[in-house]
């Protein structure tokens, strides 16, 4: 399928899709961090565990660092077609560089004008979190401040929620807010909790930030890396959907 013509089904297909995706409640989820341009990372995660009524949650940034951002993000756009259902490509930050410029962004660098305005409009389109009724949250980065999770749902792209969203940072630290470090808004233990009581959500799986303890905050935030681009070991995480979410011990990371 032609790139333009793959761009524009997407987009029509994706539109249907709220930015809180509620994730049917049976079967499992499988949860993937950073690709970046890891095209063999994608294929491995979609042959090993597209099965059934499974659901596969891809956690954003699918370009930039790696060797093929543009047949990683081609893939993906393909499968999400293909399986509508069962794929969810949520945003991260390299995919807000129309709004929020950043480094690396060889993907975004190699693009003629035109086609960066077409692939910004379609990743302005992507879902920013999905939930689970059984007490799970995943999304990108960091929690935005909102009244209730379903706000989500009315986050604009590139306003102060979003950049939470796909810019955020979580550090183990018993400061609400730490500042901002290049960018990527600093938030500690106290936000973390009081957003995720609000929420009413017992565990949060994201990616985002490499150099983050793969479990923290009492058990109940997990960040996973899905790309060579990142680390050695790719992580991906899978919940079983019809038991009860208390901590990170409910949840299973295998390495692929």
């Amino acid at each position: 399928m032609m790139i333009g013509n793959l761009i524009e089904n997407v987009m029509r297909r994706i539109e249907e899709e709220p930015k809180l995706i509620q994730l049917k409640s049976e079967g499992r989820a499988i949860f993937v961090g950073d690709t970046h341009g890891d095209f063999d990372a994608s294929q491995k995660v979609i042959q090993k565990y597209l099965k059934g009524t499974d659901q596969i949650i891809f956690l954003g940034d699918y370009v930039d660092r790696g060797d093929d951002s543009e047949g990683n993000l081609q893939y993906l756009l393909e499968m999400k077609l293909r399986y509508p259902d069962q794929i969810f490509l949520l945003a991260g930050n390299h995919e807000g560089y129309m709004v929020k410029e950043l480094s690396p962004a060889d993907f975004w660098e190699s693009l003629s004008q035109e086609e960066r305005k077409a692939y910004g409009l379609l990743f302005s389109k992507f879902p920013l979190a999905a939930t689970t009724p059984n007490g799970l949250l995943a999304l990108h980065g960091g929690l935005p401040d909102l009244n209730s999770l379903e706000e989500i749902n009315h986050v604009i792209w590139g306003d102060p929620h979003w950049d939470r969203i796909v810019w955020g940072d979580f550090r183990e630290s018993e400061v609400e807010f730490c500042g901002d470090l290049w960018g990527r808004p600093q938030l500690g233990w106290p936000y973390f909790e009081q957003m995720m009581k609000r929420y009413q959500k017992q565990v949060l799986i994201r990616s985002h930030q490499p150099n983050a303890p793969q479990v923290m905050f009492r058990k109940r935030c997990i960040t996973i890396f899905t790309s060579h681009a990142y680390l050695p070991i790719r992580t991906v995480a899978m919940v079983d959907l019809e038991r009860e979410i208390i901590n990170s011990e409910d949840i299973l990371l295998e390495r692929i």
